[in-house]
């Protein structure tokens, strides 16, 4: 017998394609890709923010803490006379500093220049190390 003799099976065989569910040859999951293979498995996108926080921080991360108005010591030399008071106040009133947010900011005064004066200065003002040199 040779292959030509041989007789055709009645009838036809169902194709086995897609196991599971009554959606057709795909089963409902697409034509191909990651969610069509078993197994599939995506992680969640936030794990994929999570992992950028640190690169992102650069760009719009701000600091929460207010830095004081800095004052150098030739500008006080410059607007004030001998005996005067140094305050937020006074210091706002000759253009020393601006407010921030509507508010008086905190003030640090710095070394840069001399001061020949004798001037008297707040507690609350911040001074650098040079400057409580010079004044002394």
């Amino acid at each position: 017998m040779q292959s030509h003799q041989l007789q055709k099976a009645h009838g036809r065989t169902k194709r086995r394609v897609g196991r599971g569910g009554k959606r057709g040859s795909f089963s409902g999951k697409g034509i191909k890709g990651q969610k069509a293979r078993s197994g599939h498995r995506i992680r969640p996108q936030i794990r994929d923010v999570i992992k950028k926080i640190h690169k992102r921080r650069g760009y719009f991360f701000r600091s929460i803490q207010i830095k004081p108005a800095v004052v150098n010591l030739e500008a006080l030399e410059k607007n004030y006379n001998n005996g005067d008071k140094v305050t937020q106040k006074s210091l706002l009133a000759k253009n020393l500093i601006r407010p921030v947010g509507g508010k008086i900011p905190g003030v640090k005064i710095l070394g840069t220049g001399k001061l020949t004066k004798k001037l008297i200065f707040d507690k609350r003002l911040l001074m650098s190390e040079a400057v409580k040199n010079k004044i002394k």
